[in-house]
C-alpha cells in the first residue's frame, strides 16, 4: 500500500459555543438554510480567546453579551458534522455564562427555540450529544 491510498485524516471543525438552560429547556438556534437546531456559536478569529469568540458569536446570532468572569466550561463535544462532507468532525467546546440583555435572533439566525431533552432529535448531532450530557448530568430534565 502506498503512501498516497492511506485514507486522509477527517477534516475537524473547531468551535466554540454558549449553552444556556433556562426552565428546564436548553436554547438552540435555527442558521438560515438549516434543518436542524445549533446551540449559539461558531469559529474563532485569529487571536481570540475562548471566552472571546463564545461572547461575540454569541451577540452576533441572539444579541447577549456575556458577562466577563463568569464563563465557565461545560464540555466539549466531538461528533459529526451536521450538513458538512462525509467524514468531517466538529470539535464542540462549550460555556456557560451569566448574560446581559434580551434573547432574539441577530445576523443569520433566523430563529431561537427552547429544546427538552424529549426534543433533541430537533438538533444536530453535537447538539444532540450536549443535550443528552446536560440530561444525565441532571441539568436537563
Amino acid at each position: 500500500m502506498s503512501a498516497n491510498s492511506l485514507p486522509s485524516p477527517p477534516t475537524v471543525i473547531e468551535a466554540l459555543a454558549w449553552v444556556h438552560v433556562r426552565d428546564g429547556r436548553l436554547l438552540c438556534v435555527r442558521p438560515e438554510g438549516r434543518d436542524l437546531l445549533y446551540i449559539p456559536g461558531g469559529k474563532r478569529e485569529p487571536g481570540e480567546s475562548d471566552e472571546e469568540a463564545v461572547a461575540r458569536e454569541t451577540l452576533e446570532e441572539v444579541s447577549v453579551v456575556l458577562r466577563p468572569g463568569t464563563f465557565r466550561p461545560v464540555a466539549e463535544i466531538d461528533q459529526e458534522a451536521h450538513a458538512q462532507a462525509p467524514g468531517t468532525r466538529v470539535r464542540l467546546v462549550c460555556y456557560a455564562a451569566e448574560h446581559d440583555g434580551e434573547i432574539v435572533p441577530d445576523n443569520e439566525i433566523q430563529e431561537a427555540v427552547w429544546v427538552s431533552h424529549a426534543e433533541r432529535d430537533l438538533c444536530a448531532p453535537a447538539v444532540r450529544e450536549l443535550v443528552e450530557l446536560l440530561h444525565q448530568r441532571g441539568e436537563l430534565p
